[in-house]
């Protein structure tokens, strides 16, 4: 187990250094001084050099690198450009309040996917399968800024059964935020839902036509038998590596579902930061997503033999 472990890990390492270049160089791309911005269209050129001194851009890109990289390998990310405030407890707290939509989404996605999708399988071809996987295709093909939208304008707008925009934590209001998360956590959960069950379904399908499951029907067991004790277990393999998958591209792409409903998570302050020009907050909140991504994937490689009993650790 350790070795396998190390070894996941040892491949995270270039894989982090590559994605850090490539962040700095992406980042360096972006048109605009933030100088400019900070001072304004009538800055002279002498408060402009002297701006960009103090924010490190009067030297090359690549002894911006240099001194980036080396401040990053003491976790220092920086601080940033428009605030002042430190990356790291910015970006932390930040990705803090966008965990708790995404986490959230993806379990209960989880929990009625899985089960929906086995059931399509075991009813293929019938009404059940045919409206399951309509569902799922019809979710699938909603672009989430749409639904979050359209969710907005029902529940917010004409029923006014939940708040439109803005955010409060858990630590001030229980109920308060859990109402304001309501209809991110919704659309988030309705999008991924549609994934899912496809793919529960698919691998479903193929475990039920192996022998061994013919020889459990042949013995007498009951279906519910069947699809408990052998069907689920060796056909959620696929489903768990999609979850992770799912949940790593959730954590860097809520920036629609957060810009929509105005909730101050990771996705929101990136693209704030684009805007502004923020060069150390934009590459910390690559780098973090880029982390959490590896992060999250070994972990599903390390809990994959919990859920495929074909897989083992060595």
């Amino acid at each position: 187990m350790l070795r396998f472990v190390f070894a996941r890990v040892g491949m995270a390492v270039p894989t982090l250094l590559l994605v850090s270049i490539a962040v700095f160089v992406l980042v360096r791309m972006i048109p605009g001084d933030p100088a400019q911005l900070l001072l304004g269209d009538l800055a002279d050129p002498d408060s402009l050099a002297d701006m960009r001194q103090r924010m490190g851009l009067d030297k090359s890109v690549f002894q911006q690198f240099v001194i980036w990289f080396g401040n990053l390998l003491t976790g220092d990310l920086g601080s940033s450009i428009t605030t002042g405030q430190d990356v790291t407890a910015l970006v932390s707290s930040r990705f803090l309040i966008s965990a708790q939509v995404v986490l959230a989404a993806v379990l209960f996605a989880a929990l009625v996917a899985v089960p929906a999708g086995i059931i399509a399988a075991w009813r293929q071809n019938g009404v059940t399968d045919l409206f399951l996987i309509g569902t799922a295709t019809l979710l699938v093909s909603i672009p989430t800024f749409w639904l979050g939208l359209l969710m907005l304008l029902l529940f917010g707008v004409k029923l006014s059964w939940l708040p439109v925009v803005g955010y409060v934590p858990f630590s001030q209001d229980a109920m308060g935020a859990v109402l304001y998360l309501l209809m991110p956590i919704a659309t988030l959960f309705l999008h991924e839902i549609g994934i899912l069950i496809r793919m529960s379904r698919a691998s479903t399908l193929e475990v039920l036509r192996l022998d061994y499951v013919t020889h459990a029907r042949a013995k007498g067991l009951s279906e519910r038998a069947v699809l408990t004790r052998h069907v689920f277990r060796n056909s959620f393999g696929p489903t768990w590596t999609l979850i992770g998958l799912v949940l790593g591209n959730l954590l860097g792409g809520i920036a629609v579902v957060e810009t929509v409903f105005t909730i101050p998570g990771l996705g929101r302050l990136l693209v704030d930061s684009i805007y502004q020009r923020d060069y150390p907050v934009i590459q910390g909140c690559l780098l973090f997503v880029a982390v959490t991504y590896v992060l999250v994937n070994l972990a599903v490689d390390l809990l994959y033999p919990l859920f495929d009993p074909k897989v083992t650790a060595e």
